[in-house]
């Protein structure tokens, strides 16, 4: 599977700030609701490192790469994560990754 039709999944690590936890999940909790909610995302779930606080993985999967530049283009994209998480997180690092078939 390649191309503009190919799903596509996006793998989030953050590492939040010390202190602002759990403004982040709740913000976290406030972006998922609105994702799960646009056509082309097929799933969203987020992550807390057991023996790692404030590290998070977010693992959302949407239909194909028009579904992932629409949430991008997203006003709860834009409003959640560009205005109220980044200025919170100390780090993050973002994968794009595509299922490969077996063979």
């Amino acid at each position: 599977m390649t191309g503009a039709a190919a799903p596509v999944v996006v793998v989030a690590r953050w590492q939040v700030r010390d202190g602002s936890l759990s403004e982040v999940l709740r913000h976290v909790a406030e972006l998922r609701e609105a994702s799960l909610a646009e056509p082309g995302c097929l799933g969203y779930e987020v992550f807390e490192a057991v023996h790692g606080p404030g590290s998070l993985l977010l693992l959302e999967h949407y239909r194909d790469d028009a579904a992932l530049e629409a949430h991008r283009q997203s006003p709860h994209y834009r409003a959640v994560v560009v205005d109220r998480i980044l200025p919170l997180l100390a780090a993050r690092q973002v994968e794009i990754l595509r299922p490969r078939g077996a063979g």
